[in-house]
């Protein structure tokens, strides 16, 4: 299994193949075992596998084309409609409509999510998390029909991989491990743990095709800046309330 995990990689372009329905089925029931708060399983899981459908959830997310290409698109959501649902009709008075309670339901979602890539990637499949689900929430709640205190969190497309790409790198372990309690990072350090990172050909190569001086200016003045971060946080707030989980 460590093998398995430590050959990770993030799969865009899928063959042709698609995804039997009992392998599918097995795989969404390996992933509703993860744990979960307080064994509620606030947490809900949109398959799409309907190519109309698909292409209304392209823009959502930039029109990534795997998004069409992959037989399977799973949209995992926080999801507290149901289990409210189920609270009244027990004559239980639920109090989750609030900001702990989105939490919770989205970590949930999320362990459900990382549970069935590995129980994918086990059995031959590829998978790609797609990071614009919070980015256009409102667009993906619409085509998929989510209801109140529904919330989707992130997606993946699965299926099985047309190449194996190169492996991410990741930082050194020292980066984000900190023994008994955090451990402050001094200028030096940090030149120690992304020296690998900046120097290598490829981020090098990065840097000048995005026309910046270090990778840092890449990230925060072209991938992730300030003005689309506040933006979206905005944009993702506001789907909050309007779903009821922030008043």
């Amino acid at each position: 299994m460590l093998d398995l995990l430590n050959q990770h990689r993030t799969i865009r372009k899928y063959t042709d193949q698609k995804i039997a329905p009992e392998l599918l089925t097995e795989l969404l029931e390996t992933a509703c075992k993860a744990s979960n708060t307080g064994n509620m399983q606030v947490y809900s899981i949109v398959a799409t596998t309907d190519n109309e459908l698909k292409k209304q959830l392209s823009p959502a997310h930039f029109n990534q084309p795997m998004i069409i290409q992959a037989p399977v698109v799973l949209t995992f959501c926080a999801d507290f409609n149901r289990f409210t649902k189920w609270c009244e009709l027990r004559q239980a008075d639920p109090g989750y409509d609030n900001f702990q309670s989105f939490i919770a339901a989205a970590i949930d979602a999320l362990i459900a999510a990382q549970t069935f890539c590995i129980a994918a990637e086990s059995v031959g499949l590829g998978i790609c998390y797609l990071g614009t689900t919070t980015y256009n929430t409102r667009e993906i709640i619409d085509t998929l029909k989510l209801p109140r205190l529904v919330v989707p969190v992130t997606t993946i497309t699965v299926g099985y991989p047309d190449g194996i790409s190169e492996q991410t790198d990741r930082l050194p372990l020292s980066a984000v491990v900190h023994h008994e309690t955090y451990t402050g990072f001094t200028p030096e350090k940090i030149e120690s743990l992304y020296s690998e990172k900046e120097n290598s050909e490829f981020y090098k190569q990065f840097v000048l095709e995005n026309g910046k001086e270090t990778l840092a200016q890449v990230f925060t003045d072209i991938r992730y800046s300030r003005k689309n971060n506040e933006f979206f946080s905005e944009k993702f707030l506001q789907v909050l309330k309007e779903q009821g989980f922030l008043k």
